[in-house]
C-alpha cells in the first residue's frame, strides 16, 4: 500500500502513546481514522486534537478483549466511514513487572489476554471482512521489541509478544494470495502511558497480582517512558515500512543488525558447549557495538550504564541502599519466592 489518501484505518490503543502517533500520522496522509481504545477519557482528548484539526476521525471505546465489541466496532466502522478498514492497526497493549515464579493466573490473563489475545480478536474479526472488500490491504501490529527476548520479570508480555510476532508472521505468509499485506513493527522504549494500565485499566477480575505495583513503581516506569521514542516517529517508520511492504520493521538505523543479535543466543542454546561459551560471554564487557546500539534502542546515552551494570550502589557503611520503590519485585507475602526479589516495605 503506497496510496493512503481517501482510504479507512482502524487503530487499537489509538487514542495516546503509539496509537496516537499513528492516528496522527495516517490521518495527515488522508486517511479516514477510527481510534479504538479503553480509555474514554484518552478518546476524548485526542478527539479534542482532531476536532480542531478538522480531521475525519471517529472515536470507538473498545476493549480489545471483547469479542463481541470488536464486531460491533467493525459495523459501526462500516456505517460511519461507508467500508471495511483499508489498513488495520492492532496496537493495544498493557504490561506489569515482576519476577516470573510470583506470576499469577490473572497476571497471565491479562496481560496475555490484551497483548494476545487483542491481536487475535482483531484478526479474527476483521481479516473475513478485508479478504471479502478485495483490494489492496494492509495489517499491522506494534509487536514490541520485548518479542526478541525472555524477561524474568516481563514473562507474560515477553511470552505474549514474541506469539504476536510468530502470529503475524503466520498471517504474512497466508494473506499474499488476498494482496493483504503484513507488518509487524517492533520498538523498544516509546513515549506512552503504558505505565498508567496496571493501576487505572486492569479490571477487577484480574486484580489479584503477584508483583508489587504501586503508584510509586508507576512514576519510575513514567520517568522512563518520558524519554522513548516520539510516537510520531514511529509511526513514520510504520508508514514506511508499509509502503515498502516491509514485514519487520525494527525503527532504528541498525534495525536489522539489532535483531540478529538478539536471535544469536539460540544458537548457544543448542548444545552443551554452547551453553557454557553462552554463560562466559555474559561474563564479558560490553563491546563499543553493545554500547552503541542499546543507546539507539534507549533513546539516550547507555555507555556508563553499560560500563558499570555490574557495580550496585552503596550506601555509607559499604551495604546496598533499601529499595523504597521495590520495582519488577514479588508482593512480600509470596513464601515461595527468593526473600531478595521481594518488596519488604
Amino acid at each position: 500500500m503506497k496510496d493512503f489518501a481517501g482510504k479507512i484505518a482502524f487503530i487499537t490503543g489509538g487514542a495516546s502513546g503509539a496509537g496516537f502517533g499513528y492516528a496522527q500520522i495516517f490521518s495527515e496522509a488522508g486517511m479516514k481514522v477510527v481510534i479504538a481504545d479503553y480509555r474514554q477519557d484518552h478518546l476524548d482528548e485526542a478527539m479534542a486534537y482532531f476536532k480542531e484539526k478538522g480531521a475525519p476521525v471517529h472515536a470507538i471505546q473498545l476493549d480489545v478483549t471483547d469479542r463481541d465489541g470488536y464486531a460491533k466496532a467493525a459495523d459501526e466502522t462500516e456505517k460511519v466511514f461507508g467500508g471495511t478498514p483499508d489498513l488495520l492497526i492492532l496496537n493495544a497493549g498493557v504490561n506489569v513487572f515482576g519476577p516470573a515464579e510470583a506470576s499469577t493466573y490473572a497476571d497471565y490473563d491479562w496481560v496475555v489476554g490484551v497483548c494476545f489475545g487483542g491481536v487475535v480478536n482483531g484478526l479474527v474479526t476483521f481479516v473475513p471482512r478485508m479478504i471479502k472488500a478485495g483490494g489492496q490491504r494492509h495489517i499491522a501490529a506494534t509487536v514490541s521489541w520485548g518479542a526478541f527476548g525472555s524477561g524474568s520479570t516481563t514473562a507474560p508480555y515477553s511470552a505474549a509478544k514474541a506469539g504476536v510476532l510468530n502470529l503475524m508472521e503466520s498471517y504474512w505468509q497466508a494473506l499474499k494470495p488476498y494482496g493483504i499485506g503484513v507488518t509487524a513493527i517492533c520498538p523498544a522504549n516509546i513515549r506512552s502511558r503504558i505505565y498508567e494500565a496496571a493501576l487505572k485499566n486492569r479490571p477487577d477480575e484480574f486484580k489479584d497480582t503477584g508483583y508489587n505495583v504501586s503508584e510509586d513503581t508507576q512514576k519510575l516506569l513514567a520517568g522512563i517512558h518520558a524519554h522513548g521514542m516520539d510516537p510520531r516517529v514511529l509511526a513514520d517508520w510504520l508508514k514506511k515500512g508499509i509502503e515498502n511492504e516491509q514485514f519487520l520493521v525494527i525503527p532504528y538505523n541498525h534495525g536489522p543488525r539489532m535483531a540478529e543479535i538478539a536471535m544469536e543466543r539460540f544458537k548457544y542454546y543448542a548444545s552443551p558447549e554452547g551453553m557454557r561459551a553462552w554463560e562466559e560471554k555474559q561474563k564479558q564487557p560490553p563491546t563499543e557495538e553493545d554500547i552503541m546500539l542499546n543507546s539507539e534502542r534507549e533513546g539516550f546515552d547507555m555507555s556508563e550504564s553499560l560500563k558499570q551494570r555490574s557495580y550496585i550502589p552503596k550506601t555509607g557503611n559499604g551495604q546496598p541502599p533499601k529499595d523504597t520503590i521495590g520495582f519488577g519485585k514479588a508482593r512480600a507475602d509470596l513464601d515461595w519466592v527468593d526473600p531478595n526479589k521481594k518488596f519488604e516495605k
